[in-house]
């Protein structure tokens, strides 16, 4: 699929919470030869000139764009609703921090699918779970957040009932080539060190195939 970076899409990378499982910062945490933050800015980069960080700005100031959340303490849709409420494009894309597995040929389908269809929200759903940490979000999407946040609900999918949403199946997502395994999230030092060695597993791989072409 050809793709071009473009000016009218934002992307927001959320790094606001706090990682109380994992023990540790998740931005900084190191999966191969990058950090979480290094590698979500890295993709969005290919993507759109327009990125930045959702969270603190006396900690990200030096590596991006910051952007701080309105609705302190309100888990990813505060994070969500600061994102849209400062965005200067009407297509935004919304990414966690720590789900390094995250191709950037979905990344480019996801938001085609976006432009395509006109939704308000455009979001993949595998394994039974909606990926709203993963999905294309419309400018105008701020104000039906804003709602659930004045009202102290904190849930994002509970929200796509009432608005366009395009749900991209798992079913489309298998046909298309995207294993469900990208969506994986890493909370937990457990999760982190798979994350390592299926990380170490890929680049012993590649350098195998780097190898045989060189010796063919």
């Amino acid at each position: 699929m050809y793709y071009q970076p473009v000016d009218d899409l934002t992307a927001f990378i959320l790094a606001g919470g706090k990682s109380i499982r994992m023990g540790e910062d998740k931005a900084f945490l190191r999966v191969g030869d990058e950090t979480l933050l290094s590698r979500a800015l890295n993709l969005t980069r290919s993507l759109t000139p327009n990125v930045r960080i959702v969270g603190e700005t006396a900690k990200f100031a030096k590596l991006g764009s910051v952007i701080e959340d309105v609705y302190p303490e309100r888990g990813p849709l505060g994070g969500i609703h600061a994102a849209l409420l400062s965005t200067p494009t009407a297509l935004n894309l919304i990414m966690a921090i720590d789900t390094p597995f995250i191709e950037t040929r979905f990344l480019e389908f996801l938001i085609s699918e976006a432009r395509r269809s006109g939704a308000m929200v455009t979001v993949p759903r595998s394994g039974g779970h909606i990926h709203s940490l993963c999905a294309a979000y419309r400018k105008e999407f701020a104000a039906v957040v804003e709602q659930s946040l004045i009202l102290g609900q904190n849930r994002i999918d509970a929200l796509f009932s009432s608005i366009k949403t395009r749900v991209i199946e798992e079913p489309e997502l298998q046909q298309l080539g995207f294993s469900p395994e990208m969506f994986r999230n890493l909370n937990t030092p457990d999760e982190w060190e798979e994350a390592q060695i299926k990380y170490r597993s890929r680049d012993r791989r590649a350098s195998e195939v780097t190898e045989t072409k060189r010796t063919k």
